[in-house]
């Protein structure tokens, strides 16, 4: 079984930056893709970013691109979400999840949740 659990959320002033941790336990970590998504209330879950098992292949969205990065430590089992220039926009729950491949839109394994309040 694998379990993710996040941590490093809160509230923070626009223009600011938080890192969101996800450590991650069970099966080899390298083995998973990392994503990071986000749902604000009454809005659609969003995937943010993802990246490969071996860290070297990332993807964002067009809404955080150039102000997040993803990042991963195989050794520590653990992914990270690094924000900055944040907006109040990017106010929601962010969850880390887990899945089988890459390119894959099937996230197997997800994360209790952080939530990120951006005050203007």
């Amino acid at each position: 079984q694998v379990q993710l659990v996040e941590s490093g959320g809160g509230p923070v002033q626009a223009g600011g930056s938080l890192r969101l941790s996800c450590a991650v336990s069970g099966r080899t970590f390298s083995a998973y893709a990392m994503g990071w998504f986000r749902q604000a209330p009454g809005k659609e879950r969003e995937l943010v970013a993802r990246i490969s098992g071996s860290g070297y292949t990332t993807s964002y969205a067009d809404s955080v691109k150039g102000r997040f990065t993803i990042s991963r430590e195989n050794a520590k089992n653990t992914v990270y979400l690094q924000m900055s220039s944040l907006k109040p926009e990017d106010t929601a729950v962010y969850y880390c999840a887990a899945s089988q491949s890459f390119s894959s839109n099937m996230y197997n394994y997800w994360g209790q949740g952080t939530q990120v309040t951006v005050s203007s």
